[in-house]
């Protein structure tokens, strides 16, 4: 039997009642999490190092082993995140080549 002193949560979705325990860790379990090439976890505002040479398409640029990105962005897609840099504007990086510094 469900603990009386529990707070309740209505679902919109399922149209029912749910503890609210219940509901935080379904909350907890969908939340991705973004990893790195060395499995360290990735959030919003993280400076990352790169760990190959990448050319970027559309210009004659070539990022080096070693540039420093700063404040990057988590996408939709758990294995890129958004940045900026120097001159390049909607920057993509795959998070296979990037370690957090």
């Amino acid at each position: 039997m469900a603990n009386d002193n529990e707070d309740y949560i209505y679902d919109e979705a399922s149209g029912e009642w749910l503890p609210a325990s219940q509901v935080k860790a379904a909350a907890e379990a969908s939340q991705k999490t973004v990893r790195d090439s060395a499995g360290n976890v990735l959030a919003d505002g993280d400076a990352v190092t790169l760990i190959k040479d990448l050319k970027v398409k559309g210009t004659s640029l070539t990022l080096k082993q070693g540039t420093v990105v700063r404040s990057i962005r988590l996408t939709d897609n758990d294995e890129e995140i958004d940045c900026r840099y120097e001159g390049i504007k909607g920057l993509v990086l795959r998070t296979e080549f990037v370690r957090k510094r």
